[in-house]
């Protein structure tokens, strides 16, 4: 889940190499922190939140089969 994570944002942003996404696993639940460039911030979020909310639709669906509950934070 967290190479998932990882791909999709340096398809996203123009420093792939600044990405770095953080693993916090819980009992029924793990928790992505994704940190990329300032500068890519805007690029990760999207407009209004839309690129954000997509990320984080696919990777709850990516994560029905492991039957765990996953959160996606912007750092």
């Amino acid at each position: 889940m967290k190479e998932l994570v990882e791909v999709l944002a340096k398809a996203l942003v123009d420093h792939p190499d600044q990405v770095r996404v953080k693993e916090i696993a819980g009992e029924r639940s793990v928790v992505y922190e994704l940190s990329v460039a300032p500068e890519d911030m805007g690029k990760i979020i999207g407009k209004q939140g839309r690129i954000a909310k997509a990320l984080r639709t696919v990777v709850s669906a990516a994560a029905v089969k492991e039957n765990k509950r996953v959160m996606i934070e912007i750092i």
